[in-house]
């Protein structure tokens, strides 16, 4: 598949998807939105074992293109942040394991999609802001995916105050895994994918989609859900054969893959 707005490459079980229009700032324009979840989903359906997102030029990602919102009906609005919210959705419902590789500055709704990856390594280079709150449009939308990493005082203190929060900042309140010098940001970011995915990838798989069912739950809910899950799970095949591996004292041989293509 071809992409204008993207770079895919692969190498082994990991493919890179790479926003790549850095003159505009890499600014989530409603086709780059369309673009990059047709993306998700096709990479979602392959033997692909893990995901890194990334991108390319001085910014991260600038978050919505503003065009797409000026003069704007109140119905194209609604389709616009749909369209981001199923891009959003589009990482944490693929099965594999995606690690945001940040850079740079990643402001507004480029904050919320390193917010909706499972895991992000970012640069001592790179920054994140809502900056809405020092503006007129407050940002809604991306603070639902922030308050699900950082909690709401400093949540809110983001999005009200729009101010910046450098890399060590976000790494401290959970917002992002690891912070590295830039020059080693690429290492970091493959040595962290390859330790999440090392393993069953079905079993990763499920257990994704498993953390993301529990995990805004009531504990109760949450532990019921999470017990039917652990029991059909060690039903699987490659749960078996992990088992085995362990009391015969042997490397597992897994042969499951998350993606159906």
């Amino acid at each position: 598949m071809n992409y204008e707005h993207l770079l895919l490459s692969s190498d082994g079980p990991i493919t890179t998807i790479t926003l790549n229009r850095p003159d505009k700032r890499n600014a989530l324009a409603l086709p780059v939105m369309q673009e990059l979840t047709r993306a998700l989903q096709a990479v979602g359906r392959s033997r692909v074992h893990g995901v890194i997102l990334a991108a390319r030029g001085p910014v991260f990602s600038a978050g919505h293109n503003f065009a797409d919102m000026a003069g704007a009906t109140l119905e194209q609005a609604r389709e616009l942040f749909a369209v981001c919210t199923e891009m959003m959705n589009a990482i944490q419902t693929m099965p594999q394991p995606v690690v945001a590789r940040v850079h740079a500055l990643a402001t507004a709704a480029g904050c919320q999609l390193v917010a909706s990856c499972d895991l992000a390594v970012a640069a001592d280079t790179a920054s994140f802001a809502l900056p809405g709150g020092k503006a007129g449009l407050f940002c809604h939308t991306p603070l639902v995916a922030i308050a699900r990493n950082i909690g709401r005082k400093r949540a809110l203190e983001m999005a009200l105050t729009g101010d910046a929060i450098d890399a060590a900042t976000a790494l401290d309140w959970g917002l992002i895994n690891q912070v590295v010098p830039a020059e080693q940001l690429e290492a970091a970011t493959l040595d962290l994918i390859g330790r999440a995915t090392r393993g069953s990838a079905l079993s990763k798989a499920w257990g994704k989609q498993g953390f993301y069912q529990q995990v805004g739950l009531p504990q109760d809910q949450a532990y019921t859900l999470s017990c039917e899950l652990m029991a059909g799970a060690a039903m699987a095949p490659d749960a078996q054969e992990s088992i085995q591996a362990f009391l015969q004292k042997r490397r597992a041989q897994y042969s499951q893959y998350p993606g159906t293509d």
